[in-house]
């Protein structure tokens, strides 16, 4: 059994993927499982070379939501979810907005409040365009209404870089990119685009607490070629499920900064169905990416 994963050996969702590989393992114990790293085009062509393997079960795909959906729109990848079949997530991370402990902002709407005076003042950094903290940090612009000042690196790491620097005033990224940060003073955490307070950082408030209805979560599962047959997509299911509920998985996923949650793959296909029509229309405003970067 090969799992694709769109990312660089060695990067953050590299990391997470093999992370997740040993306790799948564990409950699908009869097949050996191998990680083939397909990157480019934002996770598209990791996305792609899924849907065009046999739909017998020895191909899986690691796949994040809303990087799917928004690959779906920027990409023009429009039948993806009809070529792909998603089993299930196990496991959600929320965006934190951060900014340096050296020069701290006080709040999310500090940033706003001092965009709106001087939209260059807060340089806001993020991932690459198209990446969740990036879509989150457009989707934060439009409901402020005040053009921010969104700088995106090359990768979450030179973003993360830039905020524990002082590069940049704030940044928003996964949890997991700045959990050891947070928790060892180099950062400070200003909120996080989800519905409640992570259990890792309580006092960390959610958006919605400064009036931002504001939630960006990052899910992650695995997806299988469309057509695979039901008792093999059934016993997949299964142990996915079964992963999500492992209390190892649990205290891994506290100590990563992301929750392990599980979805059914039909809940989770129709909430990414929904996130690609609200980011078409995010799309037809602030394109985040330029003509023929595709």
């Amino acid at each position: 059994m090969t799992l694709l994963v769109g990312a660089k050996s060695g990067s953050a969702l590299d990391t997470l993927a093999r992370d997740f590989v040993t306790f799948l393992a564990r409950h699908q114990p009869s097949m050996g499982i191998t990680v083939s790293n397909i990157h480019g085009g934002g996770g598209l062509a990791a996305m792609q070379a899924l849907a065009q393997a046999e739909p017998t079960g020895a191909t899986l795909g690691w796949v994040a939501t809303p990087a799917l959906p928004a690959r779906m729109v920027d990409r023009g990848a429009d039948d993806l979810l009809r070529r792909i079949t998603l089993l299930g997530a196990v496991e959600k991370e929320p965006i934190a907005i951060v900014s340096p402990t050296a020069t701290p902002l006080t709040s999310v709407q500090d940033i706003i409040a001092r965009a709106a005076d001087d939209a260059e003042a807060v340089p806001l950094g993020t991932p690459p365009p198209g990446s969740p903290p990036h879509l989150a940090a457009l989707r934060l612009q439009a409901l402020a209404g005040t053009r921010l000042n969104i700088v995106a690196f090359p990768s979450a790491a030179a973003a993360r870089q830039a905020a524990v620097g002082g590069n940049v005033a704030a940044a928003a990224l996964g949890l997991s990119n700045v959990i050891d940060d947070l928790r060892e003073g180099r950062l400070a955490g200003l909120g996080i685009a989800a519905t409640n307070r992570a259990d890792a950082f309580p006092d960390m408030p959610p958006l919605r607490d400064s009036g931002l209805e504001l939630s960006a979560v990052i899910r992650r599962g695995l997806a299988v070629p469309a057509g695979l047959p039901n008792a093999i997509a059934g016993r997949l299911s299964r142990a996915l499920q079964a992963v999500a509920e492992d209390q190892e998985f649990h205290d891994h996923s506290d100590s990563k900064g992301f929750v392990a949650s599980w979805r059914d793959g039909a809940t989770w296909t129709t909430e990414a169905e929904d996130e690609r029509t609200e980011l078409a229309k995010l799309w037809a405003t602030e394109p985040w990416l330029q003509e023929g970067a595709g």
